[in-house]
């Protein structure tokens, strides 16, 4: 059996080994491949300049904690085949591949009603074909219909490599330093009861610690007000596009993105039509930036405006509240908008946007955390945890948003 294998330095976790074979031709696939053209955080580097880091690299990582976490599970007695190891590290591997380019923005936007999970499960199929089956369980693991359920958690569930992995390297690119987990700790801790996960009593504090970076990475990071304006205009931008494609107007696109703008495409015809998945695997960062360049010029006055606050970083102003905001203020600020750029009303509603997020940390309905004791006893987190966090952390916390196009202060 050969040993050959490819050394990889990462500047999170240091050197990843990646053995010849299966994985290593996975990493070299060109649908993987493209992730490294995919930014992780979207459009979170219009705060923190420091989050360039792409889906390629969380992937690579999320594969370096799997790694681990069955050497320590396989230490500790839990019986894993080498065909099973190497399955759940294809997985974790691929579990990003079917995200395009701002990935829920295009959910939202140009692909209506089928998620990057549906697109990552169809590419799956497609390499595992190419690669006649070698896949196969990796895919039931990843669909979770594998007779040992613990690996599926490990690629999807509260502990999962995904969120080990992209809390750490969020947090390293960032610079929000409350999102360091300890992730060697907690894979450390892992075990396995009754075919489920646990963690051992003594890494109780270390997975406390994680469900509070995990909070505390959302309302900071991911929903980091500025970057929810941002992304509502890349959305606004789109929509509009969308609209003056469908009346005929010619814009600039690259074939793929022209694509998804001149057709309607939803979840039956994407599922159907195998041109759709062609065109997705072609998107990335890449053909949205060029065409919001490009549209900058654009004579539809409420495209290019939103297209050059895009490039330039005019971003829609936020105003965040625990309560819907009233109609008779989005009316108000809906007419000024028309006024000031001298547009229609029905125009001027790209230029103000009002969604609300609502989020939980911890929903033990989902997949619990499970803490095991000296004497084999098995509690849930909520209840091991002397931290009143815990019971708050699982409470929805739900925030409006109210985003708009700055305004010109009156003379």
């Amino acid at each position: 059996m050969s040993y050959e294998r490819k050394i990889i330095n990462d500047p999170v976790f240091g050197f990843i080994n990646l053995p010849k074979g299966l994985l290593y031709n996975l990493v070299q696939h060109p649908l993987l491949q493209r992730l490294t053209r995919i930014k992780q955080l979207g459009l979170s580097s219009v705060v923190y300049p420091g989050a360039q880091h792409t889906r390629f690299q969380h992937s690579l990582g999320a594969y370096y904690l799997m790694t681990e976490a069955i050497q320590h599970l396989t230490a500790k007695g839990n019986f894993i085949f080498d065909s099973e190891a190497e399955a759940v590290k294809a997985a974790i591997l691929m579990h990003d591949i079917g995200h395009g380019p701002f990935s829920h923005v295009l959910e939202d936007t140009i692909v209506q009603g089928i998620s990057h999970e549906d697109i990552s499960l169809m590419l799956m199929e497609r390499i595992n074909h190419e690669m006649n089956g070698q896949l196969t369980l990796a895919i039931q693991i990843f669909k979770d219909e594998y007779p040992k359920k613990f690996l599926h958690q490990l690629v999807s569930g509260q502990l999962d490599m995904d969120r080990l992995d992209y809390l750490r390297r969020d947090s390293f690119y960032t610079g929000v330093t409350e999102g360091n987990i300890g992730s060697a700790r907690i894979i450390k801790m892992l075990d396995v009861r009754d075919d489920h996960l646990v963690v051992e009593a003594k890494g109780i504090y270390s997975i406390e610690n994680f469900l509070m970076a995990r909070r505390l990475m959302y309302w900071q990071v991911y929903l980091h007000k500025t970057s929810v304006a941002y992304e509502r205009m890349l959305i606004s931008t789109l929509l509009r596009a969308k609209e003056l494609a469908a009346k005929g107007e010619q814009l600039f696109a690259s074939p793929a993105f022209g694509f998804f703008l001149y057709n309607e495409v939803n979840r039956k015809r994407f599922l159907e039509d195998p041109a759709c998945l062609e065109n997705f695997i072609q998107l990335d960062d890449n053909d949205i930036w060029t065409s919001l360049k490009v549209w900058c010029t654009h004579p539809d006055k409420v495209l290019s405006t939103l297209s050059r606050g895009m490039i330039n970083r005019h971003i829609f102003k936020v105003e965040i509240s625990n309560q819907p905001f009233c109609e008779i203020k989005k009316k108000e600020l809906t007419l000024h908008i028309s006024q000031q750029l001298d547009i229609p009303l029905s125009e001027a509603r790209y230029f103000i946007s009002t969604p609300s997020i609502e989020k939980n940390m911890y929903n033990p309905a989902d997949d619990s955390i499970d803490i095991v004791y000296n004497d084999g006893s098995i509690r849930n987190i909520a209840e091991a945890s002397d931290m009143l966090n815990i019971s708050l952390l699982s409470k929805k916390v739900k925030k409006y948003y109210l985003c708009y196009q700055r305004l010109h202060e009156q003379a």
